[in-house]
């Protein structure tokens, strides 16, 4: 099997939260019968930056995650990458097997 690249973005409380409601609405619109490609297949999170950033600052940043092949989410069953985005959600970046 291969593996989809993902930029998910999603709201909640605090991270957790928000990795829990992307999985959620991800399994809702593609399925939950495995190999989605999308964060619905992830099962943890790493953060993979310290400060928030304005919603365009995060999409290039995990857009540049992606590009450079980051080793922190890189492994399609690997943890999914957090980015904190200063308007009170989190941006999620992967690979996800498909």
């Amino acid at each position: 099997m291969g593996a989809y690249d993902f930029i998910t973005p999603s709201s909640g409380t605090d991270v957790e939260q928000a990795f829990l409601s992307a999985k959620e609405e991800a399994a809702w619109q593609y399925g939950n019968r495995g190999y989605t490609g999308t964060i619905a297949e992830k099962d943890e999170y790493e953060l993979v930056a310290d400060q928030p950033m304005s919603p365009t600052e995060a999409e290039k940043y995990a857009v540049q995650l992606l590009n450079d092949d980051d080793e922190r989410i890189r492994d399609k069953r690997g943890p999914a990458g957090a980015i904190p985005v200063d308007n009170g959600t989190w941006l999620f970046v992967g690979y996800a097997a498909s």
